[in-house]
C-alpha cells in the first residue's frame, strides 16, 4: 500500500514495515540534491517529527515522518550518492525503513490519485 503526505513524503507499507522517501514532486522542487541526513537506526519517530534533512543546490528542507514507528534501516547509499533522490525518488532514493507503530495513522494519508489531485492544486 502506497500513501502520501501533504509534506510530499511517500510511505510504502508492507505488513508492519514501511519504507519512506520524498516524492518526485518534492525532488523536482528541491533541484539537485547534494546532501541527505537520515535518522539513526533504532530511533523512535512520532508522526510529524523531523526525520531527516535534504539539502540541494537551491535549499535545505526537513523531512518529516508521515507515521509513527521505529527506524529499522537507513539507505546508506544516499550518503555516498545523494543524487539517487533525484534519479529515482520512489525506488533507489528511499530514505529509511521503519516498523509501523500505529496503522490507523495511514488513514490520514492520501492514495496516489488523491496525491495527484493535491499537487495539481498547488501548481
Amino acid at each position: 500500500m502506497l500513501k502520501f503526505s501533504e509534506e510530499h513524503e511517500w510511505v510504502l507499507v508492507e505488513g508492519n514495515s514501511a519504507t519512506v522517501g520524498i516524492t518526485d514532486y518534492a525532488q523536482q522542487a528541491l533541484g539537485d540534491v547534494v546532501y541527505v541526513e537520515l535518522p539513526e537506526v533504532g530511533s523512535d519517530i512520532d508522526k510529524g517529527d523531523e526525520a531527516g534533512v535534504v539539502e540541494s543546490v537551491k535549499a535545505a528542507s526537513e523531512v518529516y515522518s508521515a507515521i509513527s514507528g521505529s527506524v529499522t534501516e537507513i539507505n546508506e547509499e544516499l550518503e555516498a550518492d545523494p543524487s539517487l533522490v533525484n534519479n529515482s525518488p520512489m525506488d533507489d532514493g528511499w530514505f529509511f525503513k521503519m516498523t509501523v507503530s500505529d496503522a490507523s495513522e495511514l488513514d490520514d494519508l492520501m492514495d496516489q490519485s488523491e496525491y495527484d489531485d493535491y499537487i495539481a492544486g498547488l501548481e
